[in-house]
């Protein structure tokens, strides 16, 4: 007979379950005084205090009355291997991976060295509220099965897979068409059902893979239906005119991923910075997902991303921090450099829609949608207690303040101090 555990907790709540931009206000639940129960790490209940207290009296009640709880972030884009080089000074791009990136993650080869900054990478993600992410390794196998055990072992739904490059990175970072796809495989084998673990396809972008390898991970991908496709797109304008010089064929970058099966519904590209409005459109008939990653794109120079232009083209967006170009492991901080970002394309991105690219347009990117996302009833109980009062000047900006006003605050002036507490699967992961 199985055992049954039960746990309530009492607090604001608050979960975005659409796009507000689309669905308007009704995609906004907020509960002031709420209470969320948990079974078995499930969500059994969301909502009203006085409507569920009775029903669920027999449950013991964790009173967070002071703290705002929301659906844990998923970050859509990041590097774990780049951990120990963030902040690192360089030019752009291209540069930028010569100088500081592919020697960091030669050293993935050992395992030791990759349990380890799986660990805190890991730690890193749950002091700032993530409990999902999908997540670039490095070309070695041993990468993988770092940051997979190490995700295993702390319940996370995290999303994978090695790095694939067969040309223009170092010796000690490349593999073949045939290698790559071999040892992808046994990945997959190894790792497939295990945990809350997916693998994604991830060839680290068209430069570094030959026309061979492409149409390897496009059968790679074809070959497995559950497996995410993660990449990059149109970063940096040095990176576009390469790509166009070693593609002469292609009719732009988006065109060279379609030409081997890689542009779909299951695709997630990081960046989609210069994307022209015929690019933006076949992304959006494809289905496909764009990671918007702003503290990476000022940090490198790479310019500003137009959301404006994504949604007009019915292109899904979700928020990564592409960590280590990203310079911080903080979703809050993230929304509120991309609140920037669209000012700077002359447009606003309101604080419920924030919330919303980092929760369940997230998971929706992840095809994850259906377990996490919402904190709707028979979801998984992944979430994040956030303090509006967690440092001086937050108390100061939100007493007394509307929710909308506590949140856009949150999300201009909040990071890892104002995550109090992380839950994953109905369990406490971090508590600061």
């Amino acid at each position: 007979m199985s055992v049954v555990t039960l746990t309530a907790i009492r607090a604001e709540l608050l979960a975005v379950r659409a796009d507000p931009r689309e669905a308007g206000a009704e995609a906004v639940v907020h509960h002031a005084d709420g209470l969320i129960v948990l079974e078995n790490g499930i969500v059994a209940a969301f909502g009203d205090h006085a409507q569920f207290a009775e029903q669920w009296r027999h449950v013991p009640v964790l009173d967070r009355r002071g703290l705002l709880l929301v659906p844990g972030f998923v970050d859509a884009h990041v590097h774990y291997p780049q951990t120990e080089r963030i902040a690192a000074h360089g030019a752009q791009l291209l540069d930028w991976l010569e100088r500081h990136i592919f020697p960091a993650e030669q050293a993935f080869a050992d395992r030791a060295h990759a349990d380890a900054v799986a660990a805190f990478f890991l730690d890193e993600l749950l002091r700032n509220g993530t409990t999902s992410a999908l997540v670039f390794a490095t070309v070695h196998s041993t990468s993988v099965d770092a940051l997979f055990a190490a995700a295993l072992a702390r319940n996370m739904r995290i999303v994978s897979g090695k790095t694939l490059m067969d040309r223009n990175a170092p010796a000690g970072l490349t593999d073949t068409a045939e290698s790559g796809r071999a040892e992808s495989e046994a990945l997959i084998a190894r790792w497939r059902g295990r945990g809350r673990l997916r693998y994604a396809v991830t060839p680290r972008f068209a430069l570094t893979s030959t026309p061979a390898q492409l149409e390897s991970a496009g059968a790679l991908l074809a070959a497995h239906p559950d497996a995410l496709l993660h990449t990059h797109l149109s970063e940096n304008l040095g990176e576009i005119d390469a790509v166009a010089a070693a593609f002469p064929e292609a009719a732009d970058y988006l065109d060279v991923y379609a030409r081997y099966g890689l542009v779909g519904a299951r695709s997630v590209f990081a960046h989609g910075i210069h994307l022209d409005e015929g690019a933006m459109a076949r992304l959006g008939e494809a289905g496909a997902a764009i990671a918007f990653c702003p503290t990476s794109n000022l940090f490198l120079g790479s310019g500003l991303f137009d959301l404006a232009r994504a949604d007009a083209s019915g292109v899904r967006v979700a928020v990564g921090t592409d960590v280590g170009a990203g310079t911080s492991f903080s979703i809050l901080h993230t929304l509120g450099e991309a609140y920037k970002v669209c000012q700077m394309r002359g447009a606003s991105l309101d604080p419920f829609r924030a919330l919303w690219l980092a929760t369940g347009a997230g998971a929706a990117a992840l095809h994850i949608a259906d377990r996490i996302g919402g904190l709707n009833v028979g979801q998984e109980a992944d979430f994040v207690l956030l303090d509006p009062a967690a440092t001086p000047l937050l108390a100061r900006r939100t007493a007394g303040r509307s929710l909308t006003e506590r949140l856009f605050a949150l999300q201009i002036l909040g990071d890892d101090r104002a995550v109090a507490e992380t839950w994953v699967a109905g369990a406490v992961a971090h508590r600061r």
